[in-house]
């Protein structure tokens, strides 16, 4: 008879779902019209914010702003928000699928659109600096609805779950 133990360490989740979160951004971008380019040269800075702010559990929400360039008005919004919790199974997901019927429901952006990566952080003590982050303010939502599409990401007490906003 054999036994074996399987542990995964907090640092692997928070590497795993900080990759996973990028991936589904950088596919939310391409999959509703707009260029990820511009958000492909910028991956190492998301990636050094959003790891270190998993990490620090400082992170509340990372969202992809859609805006009209002439008007600087929201026209669609995407919320990749954070859920904590000290339970967790070993188990590491990714649920691609939800995310893309969600772009199915909210469908296509204006092709002269641009967009932004902010995050919103909590005021808990100790929050690191990172470099290449500055404060923001987030783009009104009037006028949008804002739906829910489930938990996308997660693992080991770590999970993000998606919300759009759109008309």
């Amino acid at each position: 008879m054999s036994t074996s133990t399987f542990v995964i360490s907090y640092a692997y989740t928070v590497t795993y779902v900080t990759s996973k979160m990028l991936h589904l951004v950088s596919n939310i971008i391409r999959d509703i019209g707009l260029n990820p380019s511009n958000f492909a040269r910028d991956w190492a800075v998301y990636e050094n914010g959003i790891s270190t702010w998993l990490a620090s559990r400082h992170l509340e929400r990372v969202t992809l702003e859609v805006y009209d360039p002439k008007t600087n008005n929201l026209v669609t919004r995407w919320d990749l928000e954070i859920v904590y919790s000290t339970v967790g199974d070993g188990n590491l997901w990714v649920d691609a699928a939800a995310v893309r019927y969600a772009i199915l429901k909210a469908g296509l952006a204006p092709s002269s659109c641009l967009y932004t990566i902010k995050v919103r952080l909590n005021d808990l003590p100790g929050k690191p600096t990172v470099t290449g982050w500055e404060d923001c303010t987030f783009r009104s939502t009037e006028g949008l609805n804002r739906y829910a599409a489930g938990a996308a990401v997660g693992g080991n007490g770590l999970a993000t779950e998606i919300a759009y906003w759109s008309k």
